[in-house]
């Protein structure tokens, strides 16, 4: 006959998943070895510790719902081989998982660890992020000890099993709760949770084995990267405690403002000012773009203010591609603040022959309206 893992906790068949661990807490708490050495709750202990490990794995418990025991015919070693047969592995280790502190050794930590990653930041400028540069910087890492290459020790000497530990890398005490003796387990205060010390250590890394040390390095910045891009140098960061693999090297860029162009993603963005003539009759405006050195840019006769001209392909490249972006220009139509005589008399004479075009008060929500730019659109569109 199955067992009935919801009665030996206390709950019903529809329980949720924190509720199902509530009512164990609470009987953990009642029946624990440490708590009460009882043979009686030591078995009652197991028997709910089962229970919850069946009631907690959604495939054990769907084998219960259909009226099957997962913990039999193989499925586990009943009650009694919880201790060695259940996912738990141990009462120490429910007792741990649930209150925090427990008796279960988790062994030594080992000296031999791996090491971090670093971060540089270079400021490169529109240029260097467009063509892609090699550049050489100078790090400051841990490095590995060059004298005894990572073991710690001097000369032929070797570590040794701590003497406070004996090895395990953690002490065990016993304190007094409202649970009664709760024994706990901390990192050994001697060796740190390693588990060993070095008796002789190397005069040079201090036992580390690993010191610190400036050295240069290449670093190859690909075309195309643009502002907080990171570069990835495989194990070039920090070479771990007791001589363990270095980290990563992240090279992280900042770009520095161009003077004429703004960037955004893969395309560039400039202002040109063209005065009203210009831009009514067209022109021609040279530019330095990037890649291409002096590039022309054609203004159309009658090219209305805040329009804009794209050239494309004259963009940035993109990352890991042949692919560029695109170059656009905004055109700011520029109008002359001062007049001499003669220029008054050549507008005068302009104006008369576009008597059909007069100022006019339009509405605020209409397209176009109100504004410097629509005035001058108007002059220019011929209307």
């Amino acid at each position: 006959m199955a067992r009935d893992y919801y009665g030996l906790l206390g709950v019903d068949k529809g329980v949720s998943d924190t509720e199902l661990k509530r009512a164990y807490r609470k009987l953990a708490r009642k029946y624990h070895p440490d708590v009460n050495p009882d043979e009686a709750a030591q078995a009652k202990f197991k028997e709910i510790s089962a229970a919850y490990e069946v009631l907690s794995d959604p495939e054990k418990r769907r084998i219960v719902d259909l009226g099957g025991d997962p913990l039999e015919n193989g499925g586990g070693n009943g009650f009694g081989g919880f201790g060695g047969g259940s996912g738990f592995g141990g009462l120490g280790d429910v007792f741990e998982a649930f209150f925090g502190g427990g008796a279960a050794s988790r062994g030594p930590i080992g000296r031999v660890r791996p090491g971090s990653d670093s971060l540089l930041r270079m400021r490169l400028d529109l240029n260097e992020c467009a063509t892609g540069v090699t550049k050489q910087v100078t790090v400051d890492t841990a490095v590995l000890c060059d004298r005894c290459q990572g073991r710690g020790t001097h000369g032929d000497s070797r570590p040794m099993a701590c003497d406070t530990c004996h090895g395990r890398g953690e002490v065990q005490t016993v304190q007094r709760s409202l649970l009664g003796q709760v024994m706990t387990s901390r990192p050994c205060p001697t060796c740190r949770g390693v588990g060993e010390v070095i008796p002789d250590p190397c005069h040079q890394c201090g036992g580390d084995g690993r010191v610190r040390a400036r050295r240069d390095i290449s670093v190859k910045i690909p075309a195309g990267v643009g502002d907080g891009m990171r570069v990835r140098l495989a194990a070039q960061g920090e070479v771990g405690s007791g001589g363990g693999p270095a980290g990563d090297l992240y090279v992280e860029v900042h770009e520095q403002l161009h003077e004429i162009f703004a960037r955004d993603g893969d395309d560039l963005h400039c202002h040109i000012s063209v005065p009203m003539v210009d831009a009514a009759l067209g022109t021609t405006v040279a530019v330095d773009a990037i890649l291409d050195g002096p590039t022309d840019i054609t203004i159309p006769p009658g090219t209305q203010p805040g329009a804009t001209i794209a050239l494309r392909g004259h963009g940035m490249p993109q990352l890991r591609s042949g692919a560029r972006g695109d170059l656009h220009a905004h055109i700011e139509v520029v109008v002359p603040e001062r007049l001499d005589n003669h220029d008054i008399e050549l507008l005068r004479t302009f104006k008369q022959h576009r008597e059909r075009e007069t100022a006019e008060v339009r509405s605020a929500h209409a397209p176009h309206g109100g504004g410097l730019f629509s005035r001058l659109r108007e002059t220019f569109s011929g209307r």
